[in-house]
């Protein structure tokens, strides 16, 4: 058992999660947990769990809580964990293995540690920030505790994202700082180093405007809202900028860079690619006058996260988890087999299982867990050669002998995949919208191929994601929103996502809301990428034109072009719908293989709901187009 303090509060037994409902003993086990291995006063938890005014009862009604937790811990089946009466007060004993707060500050002091390898410090950090899993002690109403407390966990976390893009700007990969520096900006506005790294961040890369236009607003924010400056570092920062300097590797003048941490700004020069690894294609900077590439820029090769809120796939994650961590046959030498291929329709959750399996089975793989992304982010595959290198270079601080495991995300074919089966310390969890049987052909291993959430699956994600309070009250309304999801997993997400942010809407309203227009519905505002419709139109554009345009044909016509009800009946026949063009067996067996047709019934193949009704609704906004034409 695992106590998750990193977020809501919860208690984790593999992959089975429970987030705890708000109460008075939650409250007492968040303070007893935030000082775990310390004697915690009675006075200071009493102040805990009723504020400043405390009643004339309290030292009695603390005793009752206690009695409450220890009954909480027999219902959830918590053992090797006791809260133990100590004089003065109560304490709870817990390690790394049991509370993700300590083993996050066993992660940092693990990094800090490796100081003299950047590479194997950034890994470090990374895999310790994975645990953190959403808005802390959201579950934990105690304004002590988030008084007090949370801002200093909090602030843990900073140092810890702020020494991540130390790292990222040392090793130039700024194009992967880029991405965690908007959102720490604009979440925390007055913290000015995050600002400084952005900026530099923005200029390394050749946007030298939205750097200074970003000195120009986060100045502007200082002035309005604070009434003081940019510091010196900020400042001297734009100087630098104005002037052309080159800021080389760990740029910018804040005392926390990188080159702070390292000593002298040459000693990470060192750290740039030589010109031989620099894009030919990427966009150059001028450096004292003069044109030069910028490095390609990092892709994501890193620690698998954790997937907040994970639900259903029991017997697919106990199985993958089994084959995994099995040892090798009689027979086979030493050898295990290395390949676990997810795959399935976009956004049915092939990713999500994979990472949670990842960290089911994290104990078997000592030498590391790494998510690999194989596309970029404009939807391209990556060659087997460059993932190869960063991969070897991830893996580099690992022990020989000891055991890694992959996790290759979205993989389009099986030729990046293959150049990546050559060690026996290698575990591989492919994940594919392709089906990729030449690879199970000729390297062996299991097909674990996705479908839609079951009834009892959905139902338990909205439970996990929306809370038991509010699913339980309108339990129809909450299946009827799972039914207008097509109990499809990207749909459910975006869904939650949607009620959380709105928690005075009823489920029985929301069914209302969400059924006059589902496929518009399904998309986050603040996010227009996260949507159902955007989702299918990136896995429409992943096809050959001649394949796209026969999906939509097959998508907007009738069952029968599946071969179902009507056609001829035999994979011959498929399509052959009299007033309709046949459709190819190939091509069927192509959209099949793409994650984009499911089995039957009715017929050999079936469009999932939501898909139909995207393909008809592009057919008739392409229709309209033309008309006006």
């Amino acid at each position: 058992m695992r106590f998750q303090l990193l977020g809501p509060l919860a208690l984790a037994d593999g992959p089975d999660v429970v987030v705890l409902q708000p109460s008075k003993p939650v409250i007492l086990l968040a303070a007893l947990l935030l000082h775990a291995n310390s004697t915690v006063s009675a006075e200071y938890l009493q102040r805990a769990v009723w504020g400043e005014d405390q009643p004339a009862t309290a030292k009695a009604a603390l005793q009752t809580c206690v009695l409450r937790l220890r009954r909480l811990f027999t219902k959830h089946g918590v053992t090797g964990t006791s809260i133990e009466a100590v004089p003065g007060g109560y304490r709870i004993t817990a390690g790394p293995p049991t509370l993700d707060l300590l083993g996050f500050r066993d992660q940092v002091r693990r990094a800090t540690a490796l100081a003299g390898d950047p590479e194997a410090e950034l890994y470090t950090l990374k895999d310790a920030l994975s645990l953190w899993q959403g808005s802390l002690l959201a579950n934990v109403r105690s304004d002590v505790l988030h008084r007090d407390e949370v801002p200093r966990l909090s602030e843990e976390r900073l140092r810890a994202v702020e020494r991540v893009c130390d790292l990222l700007l040392g090793l130039g990969r700024c194009g992967e700082a880029l991405v965690d520096l908007w959102t720490a900006t604009r979440v925390y506005p007055g913290h000015e180093r995050f600002h400084e790294q952005l900026i530099e961040a923005l200029y390394r890369t050749g946007r030298q405007s939205q750097a200074l236009a970003e000195y120009r607003r986060v100045k502007g924010f200082l002035l309005d809202e604070l009434g003081v400056d940019p510091s010196p570092s900020l400042r001297q920062l734009e100087l630098s900028i104005l002037r052309g300097e080159d800021l080389g590797a760990g740029g910018g003048s804040g005392a926390g860079g990188i080159r702070g941490a390292v000593g002298i700004r040459g000693a990470v020069g060192a750290l740039e690619p030589a010109p031989a690894a620099l894009d030919p294609g990427s966009t150059p900077r001028v450096v004292r006058g003069e044109a030069v590439p910028l490095p390609a820029p990092a892709p994501g090769v890193g620690p698998v996260p954790a997937v907040p809120h994970f639900t259903g796939r029991e017997a697919e994650a106990a199985a993958m988890a089994a084959r995994l961590t099995a040892p090798p046959p009689p027979d086979a030498g030493g050898q295990r087999p290395l390949t676990v291929l997810v795959s399935g329709a976009p956004g049915i959750g092939k990713s999500a299982l994979a990472q949670h399996v990842a960290h089911l089975v994290r104990d078997s793989f000592p030498a590391g867990r790494l998510l690999v992304r194989m596309t970029r982010a404009d939807g391209h595959p990556r060659t087997a050669d460059e993932v190869a290198v960063e991969v070897a270079a991830a893996l580099g601080s690992g022990r020989a002998g000891e055991r890694a495991l992959l996790v290759l995300d979205d993989v389009v074919d099986a030729g990046q995949v293959r150049p990546l089966l050559t060690s026996p310390d290698l575990a591989v969890v492919v994940t594919s919208r392709m089906g990729l049987g030449g690879l199970i052909a000729t390297h062996g291993g299991w097909v674990h191929r996705l479908t839609a959430f079951t009834e009892a699956e959905s139902y338990a994600l909205l439970l996990a994601a929306l809370g038991t309070e509010r699913v339980e009250d309108e339990p129809r309304a909450a299946c009827q929103l799972a039914a207008l999801c097509g109990h499809f997993p990207a749909a459910l997400r975006i869904l939650t996502a949607r009620l959380l942010t709105r928690p005075g809407l009823r489920l029985g309203d929301a069914v209302d809301w969400l059924g006059d227009d589902p496929l518009a519905r399904l998309t986050l505002t603040d996010s227009p990428d996260h949507s159902v419709s955007g989702l299918f139109d990136r896995a429409l554009g992943r096809l050959d034109p001649r394949l796209s345009e026969a999906f939509l044909r097959i998508g907007s016509g009738p069952p029968e072009l599946l071969g179902g009800t009507g056609s001829t009946g035999g994979p011959e026949g498929a399509g052959r719908t009299g007033s309709h063009p046949p459709v190819p067996e190939d091509v069927l067996e192509q959209l099949a293989d793409a994650g984009l047709l499911e089995d039957g019934p009715p017929g050999p193949y079936r469009i999932h709901d939501l898909l139909r009704a995207h393909l008809r609704r592009t057919v008739r906004i392409r229709n309209r187009r033309t008309e006006k034409v």
